[in-house]
């Protein structure tokens, strides 16, 4: 299925601008040199750029990206919420889709491409506050990320091995209308509309 995303909400960042961040704690998890060496190649790294904030990996062309697993993580979460709502049983092979088998079949049954997926020019810079609770009581920390716009237009294929699982990845792109993808996706950010492209 060929799909169109328009954003109804800024999208916001999430790769650290800290080459060395984001290779430590992020890139190390992966268990593919070549593409930890090509997600570090593709993080916009602007002398003048505070380090501290996140980012949009950039193509060839300095053009901000997503990378497919971006997407693919998008489906996993947005899968897992909409099954504690559903009362419809859904069933690949032999196996049915529940809370304890979600994430294995959507990491090998659904498939995103382009691995780098083109988006527009970034638009401003998103600063907010992060509480958190401590032992010590409430902290407040300020972060800053990248954005692109309202109004960006993006597109993507999404295959999957599983028929069954079709119907339940286009309720997860209509939920996208009420949380999105990114970062802050809680406060609304990254919101959408999508529509599939007939070939």
């Amino acid at each position: 299925m060929k799909v169109r995303i328009t954003l109804i909400e800024e999208m916001l960042g999430t790769a650290s601008a800290n080459p060395d961040i984001h290779k430590e704690f992020i890139a190390s998890k992966s268990a593919d040199a070549d593409k930890v060496e090509e997600e570090l190649k593709a993080l916009h790294t602007d002398a003048l750029m505070d380090k501290k904030m996140t980012v949009f990996p950039r193509g060839e062309d300095g053009t901000p990206i997503l990378f497919d697993y971006q997407v693919k993580g998008f489906f996993k979460d947005t899968v897992g919420l909409l099954l504690e709502l559903s009362d419809k049983e859904v069933k690949v092979g032999k196996t049915k889709l529940s809370k304890f088998t979600f994430k294995r079949l959507v990491d090998n049954y659904v498939f995103v491409a382009p691995r780098k997926i083109r988006l527009a020019a970034c638009g401003p810079v998103c600063t907010r506050p992060l509480r958190a609770e401590t032992m010590q009581g409430e902290r407040v920390a300020l972060a800053s990320s990248e954005t692109v716009p309202a109004g960006t237009v993006f597109e993507f294929e999404v295959t999957t091995l599983a028929p069954a699982l079709a119907d339940m990845l286009r309720d997860c792109l209509t939920y996208g209308a009420l949380k999105g993808i990114g970062q802050w996706r809680n406060s609304g950010k990254g919101r959408f509309t999508w529509e599939e492209i007939k070939a």
